[in-house]
This record gives C-alpha cells, structure tokens and sequence, in this order.
C-alpha cells in the first residue's frame, strides 16, 4: 500500500488533513494551531510534507514520522509539530481500517472501557457560573472548569483579580459539592508570584487542578510555581516536543501533563509523552478544544495509556472560545456535524469506540459549507496599553 496523495483543508476553526492510498483506504487527522490563527501557514506546512511523503508506505508510520521531524535543518516549532500531528493521527486512522482495528488495539489494547471528561462552564458573576456547574452536574459531568476571571481583568488591581477568583470558586464548589472536581485554569495570565498568590487562595476550595498558572516558555519558572503551592499543577498545552515534556516533569514543574495531540506530534509522540510522564508518577490530561476528529483521536490514546486522568471536552453542539463562534456565519453547520458520529458520551464519560481507525469519518461536503474563521489570534491590552499575556 502506498500513499498517492495528502489533502489539506481549513473549516471553521479548524485545519484538516487527508491521506489517501492507493488501495482506497483513507484516514482524517486534524493539525493545530489554526484555531489561533494559523491555519494558512499550517496547510501550507502540510502541502510540502506531502511532497515526501506521496508513494510511501502509510504502515511505516515512525518511520514516516522521524523522516517528517528529522529530514530538515529546522527541526520542531508548532507550525511543523502541527503538521506531523494531523499527519501521524491519519495514518493511525489508516492502519486501524487497514488491520480492521480501532486504533488503541493498535497500541497495546484498552486500559478501560471509558475516558472521563471535564466541561467547560462559563458566567459573568459567580452565581451564573455556579448555576452553569449544576447545569453541567445534571448533565452528568463529574467535573468543571473555568478561567477565574472576568472580562477587563488585566485593567484590574492584584486584590481585585483574587477577590473575583476566591468569589468564583467558592460559589462553584457549594453549588457542586465535594463530589464534583473543579479545574481551574489560569491561561498563563499571571506571572509566578501572583500564581502562587492565587493558588494559596483557591487551595481551600480542593481544585482537581491549577492549569497553567504562568508563562510556559520558562519551564524553571513553572517548577517555582510547583513548589510553593498546594494544588495539583496540569500544564503542556503550548508544549510541541517530547524533549519539552521530558524537561517539564524533570523538574518537576507539573503533575499532570497537557499534551495537545494536534500539535505535540500526534498520537505517535503522545504515546512517548505519557510513558515519560508514567515514569514519573504524573497523569495525563490531553488539551482538546478542536473538532470531533481531534476528540476521537484523544480517546483512542486515552484509552491505550495506563496513567490517563481526565480529558478536555467540547460538547459536538457548541465551540469552546466565543471568538470562534461569533463569527460563524448563521445557517452554518456546527461543529459536531462534520462527523459522521461522534463519540458517544454517557454520565460524563466518552464510550471507547470499537470502529476501525479513529472510529469516525469528516463529511467533507458539510466542512466546505463552514468558511475558516480562526481570526488573527488573541490580543488583550492593560490599562496603560502594553500587551497583557491572554
């Protein structure tokens, strides 16, 4: 078998990727950073990996991979990682149908019949977001998260940015109760002390976990935050090597890891990423904010590991950032239209499918009625009109 062509498409927010073979098997994977974006420079990425790839053996897929990461002057960046991740996630998609297999056979087998997930609530006071948790709750989700925040908060004094975190979180977990977990996700806004500021005064409220409480580029910066508070640390969203993430829990700047396997080199760098991070006693919670391609792609490899934790979930009926969403043309498909079907989700917890592949196949005639509107990235401004972190 042999690969005859590589299509890339943009829909929505997202960038698509579409292997073909000359046995007429195909197999759909989704690169990121177009969501921010990227999504132009990101095909353009996929379009000269193609021109390797065109009459390789789809099967061969570290080796495709290696060549794809290896074969430059340049190795790694996001733009490249995203290219190889919805490339590597197709042809995983490939050799499930290939074998007649869902793709975590491929990787060892199940580790469990079902992949908890976590929803994203949002509210402009503490009382909407506490209404949203119970919502979710009934729902049957057994975890939330949110951005202890509010609209204008990088204009605002350090006391009130805590006030509005502690006034939140106190209103989720007695609206919730103990026996739903709360995550919470500080989006890199804040430097390490004022990190560690907040942490201390959300810690009574028994956060499942603290994600990205600082920059990421600083990986000693991120372990200091670590060290000094008393929540479990999820970071590794804007992280796209296996080398990054091996850095990360050496220095023990984190509990659990965040790889994105849209761009962290899909489910083939992944699966490495979580035996480093097993290693070391840290779970795993993949960032998933795409499409259904990338959500059937994580529970693949969320079923396959040992040390997997919780995943990030969109529902298929709504997109996760309002920028997006806004500028979705009305009469529109939604997100989980592009599918055939997307992952069943019962109780709070997605169903590990048992189809070939990833188990789900894009309409594409539903994408090209979606224009991209991944937009030109997330700009915030201080009150003195500097660049504030998003």
């Amino acid at each position: 078998m042999k690969i005859t062509e590589v299509e890339a498409f943009l829909g929505g927010g997202w960038a698509f990727v579409k292997v073909h073979t000359d046995e007429g098997i195909t197999g759909v994977g989704e690169g990121g950073v177009a969501w921010v974006g990227r999504g132009e420079t990101l095909v353009a990425a996929i379009k000269e990996a193609a021109r390797y790839l065109r009459g390789k053996d789809p099967l061969s897929i570290e080796h495709n991979w290696q060549a794809l990461y290896m074969g430059t002057f340049y190795r790694g960046g996001p733009i490249l990682t995203s290219a190889i991740s919805g490339i590597d996630i197709a042809l995983w998609d490939i050799a499930g149908k290939y074998y007649k297999a869902p793709v975590h056979r491929l990787l060892g087998g199940p580790t469990r019949d079902k992949v908890r997930v976590y929803v994203g609530i949002g509210g402009d006071t503490p009382q909407e977001l506490a209404d949203n948790a119970l919502k979710a709750v009934k729902k049957g989700y057994t975890a939330v998260r949110w951005a202890p925040f509010v609209e204008g908060y990088q204009r605002m004094r350090h006391c009130d940015v805590l006030r509005v975190a502690v006034e939140q979180a106190s209103a989720v977990r007695e609206a919730v109760g103990d026996k739903v977990d709360l995550c919470i996700d500080v989006h890199t806004r804040l430097t390490p002390i004022e990190a560690i500021a907040m942490a201390r005064e959300l810690e009574r409220f028994r956060p499942f976990f603290y994600e990205d409480p600082t920059w990421p580029e600083n990986i000693s910066a991120m372990a200091e935050v670590a060290r000094h508070v008393n929540i479990p640390i999820a970071t590794g969203e804007h992280l796209y090597t296996i080398h990054q993430f091996a850095e990360l829990v050496e220095q023990k700047a984190t509990h659990l890891v965040r790889p994105d396997l849209t761009m962290a080199g899909g489910i083939s760098a992944v699966k490495k990423i979580a035996a480093i991070a097993e290693a070391h006693y840290v779970g795993v919670v993949p960032h998933n904010p795409l499409s259904p391609i990338s959500t059937a792609a994580c529970v693949q490899l969320c079923a396959s590991i040992p040390n997997f934790s919780i995943l990030e979930y969109l529902t298929p009926e709504r997109d996760e950032y309002d920028f997006i969403e806004r500028r979705r043309p009305l009469g529109t498909p939604r997100k989980g239209d592009i599918v055939d079907q997307t992952v069943e989700l019962e109780n709070g917890y997605l169903k590990v499918p048992d189809r070939p592949g990833l188990g789900i196949e894009l309409r594409e005639e539903l994408l090209k009625k979606m224009p991209y509107v991944g937009g030109t990235g997330i700009l915030m401004i201080r009150e003195d009109g500097s660049i504030a972190a998003w």
